[in-house]
């Protein structure tokens, strides 16, 4: 059974952001302290791009071994590779281009450059992540000893949206959306069922718009209407958000 969600509660956005750069950085130290490499999976939106920033600037962002840091993503924008909507082209600017990675350690999902279709870009995702996870004698996913994402206000986390077929699905780690609310309609997307393997499953969320999808992830309501809700970690979950995406969440889970 995965962890039950913490809080952590802040004034604004930023505040936000700063906490998660903390967290990840810390995770990560331990991560390479116990086996000599570690892994993020990066997420996209307002708060997530900001905690990257934050982490490129954060005082304790060279007590990480970057070159031994293995970068996932956990969805993407069927786009142009150069496209500035892309999840991978906003964590670049923010934090990638700026730590020394290792390229071969960075898996960006597919683009409409490389793959004819999103099913191909799908497969092709799905195959590297069971060749990494060959590669460090793990069974069938890499670890992924942290886990970031954001929450929109209709609840959906990566590219997983109330009531459609990718929340619903089981036995595949990497779907293909195809007709996703929010422009544009193609996506890659970890399942719900890969996200709940990492070790830290960290949801970052700031704003008086989310404060509705917060209370109602956070108070237990279904995964199919509320996908968030069911957004948790082997060892931990731990929710960062701010006072206003905190309004709506019931009085006795804050902190």
């Amino acid at each position: 059974m995965n962890a039950e969600p913490d809080i952590s509660l802040h004034d604004d956005g930023d505040g936000v952001a700063e906490s998660v750069a903390t967290h990840l950085l810390k995770r990560l130290q331990e991560a390479q302290q116990e086996r000599g490499e570690a892994t993020v999976v990066l997420t996209g939106g307002t708060v997530g791009i900001a905690a990257l920033r934050a982490t490129a600037s954060h005082a304790q962002r060279d007590s990480v071994d970057w070159k031994k840091v293995n970068v996932w993503w956990g969805d993407e924008r069927f786009l142009p590779a150069d496209h500035a909507d892309r999840n991978h082209v906003q964590a670049r600017a923010a934090l990638l281009d700026h730590v020394g990675l290792d390229p071969d350690r960075v898996h960006p999902m597919g683009s409409t450059d490389t793959f004819d279709d999103l099913s191909t870009a799908v497969t092709a995702y799905a195959d590297e992540l069971a060749r990494d996870a060959a590669r460090t004698g793990t069974t069938e996913l890499p670890i992924f000893d942290v886990l970031l994402l954001g929450v929109g206000p209709d609840a959906h986390v990566a590219s997983l949206f109330p009531e459609m077929d990718a929340i619903r699905s089981t036995g595949a780690y990497v779907i293909g959306v195809h007709d996703s609310p929010k422009p544009p309609p193609e996506r890659v997307s970890l399942t719900l069922e890969t996200i709940t393997s990492a070790e830290d499953v960290v949801l970052a969320v700031a704003g008086e718009d989310k404060a509705g999808a917060v209370g109602l992830a956070l108070a237990g309501a279904s995964p199919i209407q509320v996908p968030a809700a069911g957004a948790r970690g082997r060892q931990r979950t731990l929710w960062m958000i701010d006072r206003q995406a905190a309004a709506r969440v019931p009085a006795p889970l804050l902190p």
